[in-house]
């Protein structure tokens, strides 16, 4: 599986503590959740693109709020100057998205990011890939880090090239780029009502994600590398084994765990025992 990830010859320093780290998109969900859940453990600047945003959240609780614009690069060096890492979460999230929008804001606006932290002297972004950059597999066929891509959509494309992008400036440039493949980071209540049955392969809890996001900041092995945002699923769309071995990742939460609907389906299908109460096996006569 190394084709999904490389190492540095020599591990990068060690961080300080607290270190600083820049946060992009932090009034959206997945960035207000990681401000709100590290807040201690890193010294955050959360970077929104209109300050409604962070009063929505109140996430001056949470760190220095600044105000930049993905499409507008001579407003991201300010936000870059002085953090070790970012968080990429900034975006176009809408898997309906139209090519204009993803090109202006995902792609051009991910460019301008990673120049503007290799710029910043930034040793790692770790970026906000997403489960639609492989969603065009066939269901039920679970996905290795290093299959190629394989998008379902137009935001899955764009998320191709982000991957693409963060290689390149891993590997070319030397600033350090993990991809995380986001799968469905859903609100608690929304796993728990009739549409968490669909979150069965793919649910990731806030908790895991945002620990998972944080533990790729921390890495001080990794040169390069595409893992695995899924949850602690009994089986899981995206596999975590390589995630779970390169950062120590340890999920916890279970599509399962929350929703009813999706409990029953995994008891249903649990694994055959042959001497259990299901259909018996032919065997049976000779064993």
């Amino acid at each position: 599986m190394a084709d999904s990830f490389t190492l540095f010859d020599k591990p990068l320093d060690p961080l300080p503590d607290r270190p600083r780290v820049l946060v992009t998109g932090a009034g959206g969900t997945i960035g207000g959740d990681f401000a709100a859940f590290h807040r201690d453990r890193f010294d955050l600047r959360l970077m929104v693109f209109h300050e409604s945003e962070a009063a929505e959240r109140d996430l001056s609780r949470f760190g220095e709020v600044v105000e930049a614009d993905l499409t507008k690069p001579e407003t991201l060096d300010a936000a870059c100057a002085g953090c070790v890492a970012a968080v990429h979460l900034a975006g176009e999230p809408s898997p309906s998205a139209t090519w204009p929008v993803l090109e202006r804001v995902n792609i051009e606006g991910t460019y301008n990011l990673m120049v503007a932290a290799k710029r910043a002297g930034m040793q790692r972004v770790v970026q906000a890939s997403s489960i639609h950059a492989v969603s065009g597999y066939p269901a039920g066929r679970q996905v290795q880090a290093d299959d190629p891509v394989n998008p379902g959509d137009l935001y899955g494309v764009s998320k191709c090239f982000d991957e693409a992008m963060g290689r390149y400036m891993a590997e070319q440039e030397g600033l350090s780029v993990i991809a995380v493949r986001i799968c469905a980071y859903q609100p608690r209540e929304l796993a728990e009502g009739d549409g968490g049955l669909k979150l069965l392969d793919s649910f990731v809890s806030d908790r895991d994600l945002c620990e998972l996001l944080a533990l790729c900041v921390e890495d001080r092995r990794l040169r390069f590398a595409v893992v695995h945002g899924n949850g602690n699923n009994r089986f899981n769309r995206l596999d975590i084994t390589e995630t779970r071995e390169l950062l120590g990742y340890a999920p916890r939460d279970a599509a399962t765990e929350i929703n009813d609907q999706a409990a029953a389906v995994a008891e249903a299908v649990i694994e055959h025992d042959v001497d259990g109460g299901g259909q018996e096996s032919g065997i049976r006569e000779d064993v």
